[in-house]
């Protein structure tokens, strides 16, 4: 698959606190999940929209119209990752509860390609071996 597009979704809730650069930065660096998107692969993040993350249609729906409209790019070449914060457990709070309603509204707008993950820091991964925090099957 050529993935011209990745779309990072976003807890609503951690973006009130976190800026999105840690994943931003992963995707521009081609760290783990992201090692295989070349370089002319485009990147966009935006919030779930809230809970229990109905809005994500309405942003979906826009940025489909858009990104076709402008750049004749369709949803078979868009890659939609749900952020770290969003589908695992971590320092602030577990996983989100509506994740598969999510993936479901995702899916349901036409995006076969769906993620669960995108930035994990190496202090996560220390403490998911030492099962401080738990891992979730995908």
């Amino acid at each position: 698959m050529n993935t011209k597009y990745v779309v990072i979704i976003q807890c609503d809730i951690a973006h009130k606190r976190c800026s999105g650069f840690a994943c931003t930065n992963a995707f521009y660096n081609k760290d783990e999940v992201f090692k295989d998107y070349d370089d002319t692969t485009r990147y966009i993040s935006f919030t779930c929209g809230g809970c229990c993350g109905k809005g994500i249609a309405s942003k979906l729906e826009h940025f489909s119209k858009k990104v076709y409209k402008k750049n004749n790019i369709n949803k078979d070449d868009i890659v939609v990752h749900l952020s770290s914060c969003m589908v695992t457990d971590n320092y602030h709070y577990d996983r989100c509860p509506h994740v598969d309603y999510i993936k479901s509204i995702i899916v349901k707008k036409g995006y076969k390609n769906v993620v669960e993950g995108s930035y994990i820091s190496n202090g996560a991964k220390k403490k998911r071996e030492e099962e401080i925090y738990n891992c979730y099957d995908k």
